[in-house]
């Protein structure tokens, strides 16, 4: 199938989404702008059930219509990228009873994949439904090695990209960047343009470092997503159930980026229609293919 036909099919199952009232799924064939958000109320609490009507976006100041919505409710891929470099010995244990956790709490029809990263990235489990599978590549990994934080973050995000539905690429790292091939400025670059969300955790050495801290900032808030700092070990098992819950009152808008060869940044303004001091958080903007 050529690329106008894949965009026709992907607006038809759209199109008769929309009129079943159902979310639509759809795969990205076709190049698509995705826009994952969360919406809280005055009061901070997530606003679940939205319909897809309520939401209004805006590509360069220019109204867009909503070639695709999936829901908080819609199953999500979400994927793990867990350093495991030797510094991490200590902390380990504490991180793997976290993610456990945190796969627990994943919905029946999520699924989740396990990275590890060191000197290289190493695939520990495979996108999976199967929450006894993934627990157990979590519990297999061991601490050694140095970190090529950069690559495997890059690496895993245009890995994901292309999956259908809702994603999510949660990341934590102790120590600085030291075995990337990539400079941090091309990873952020990488991780804007594949569109999923990155949740970033540092801990221990990684807080000792301000451009690393700023880093992990830039990735986090250009995909839309949240970087955290765990400053005690008790801050972790806290950090993750955030992302959790976060992870569950999710949203994603998908539309037909607008002719451009420019190849310059181009803004997005999300509003949700008839919610008064609605707090929107997703990314501001994207670079065109």
């Amino acid at each position: 199938m050529n690329r106008q036909g894949a965009l026709k099919t992907i607006l038809m199952l759209a199109s008769l989404g929309a009129a079943s009232g159902q979310d639509a799924t759809f795969r990205t064939e076709t190049r698509l702008v995705e826009v994952y958000a969360t919406v809280r109320d005055h009061s901070g609490r997530y606003m679940d059930g939205l319909p897809r009507e309520r939401f209004e976006v805006r590509d360069n100041g220019q109204a867009q219509a909503l070639v695709a919505f999936e829901s908080n409710a819609s199953s999500l891929s979400c994927a793990i990228l867990l350093d495991t470099t030797g510094s991490m010995a200590d902390v380990l244990p504490v991180v793997k009873n976290s993610i456990i956790k945190l796969i627990d709490a994943m919905s029946d029809g999520d699924s989740v994949a396990i990275f590890g990263f060191a000197n290289g990235l190493n695939r520990l489990q495979e996108f999976t439904t199967d929450k006894a599978s993934a627990k157990q590549a979590v519990l297999r990994t061991r601490a050694a090695g140095a970190t090529a934080l950069f690559d495997a973050i890059s690496e895993v995000a245009r890995e994901i990209s292309p999956r259908s539905g809702k994603k999510a690429l949660v990341v934590f790292t102790d120590g600085q960047d030291n075995a990337s091939l990539l400079n941090a400025e091309r990873a952020i670059q990488r991780a804007k343009k594949a569109g999923v969300p990155v949740y970033t955790i540092a801990e221990g050495d990684a807080l000792k470092t301000k451009d690393l801290l700023k880093e992990l900032k830039d990735i986090s808030e250009g995909t839309g997503a949240v970087t955290f700092e765990a400053r005690r070990t008790k801050d972790i098992v806290d950090i993750f159930q955030d992302i959790s819950g976060d992870l569950r009152h999710t949203y994603l808008l998908a539309y037909k980026p607008p002719p451009d060869t420019s190849q310059r940044w181009r803004t997005i303004q999300l509003n949700v229609v008839g919610v008064k001091d609605a707090k929107i958080r997703a990314k501001e903007g994207y670079l065109p293919e």
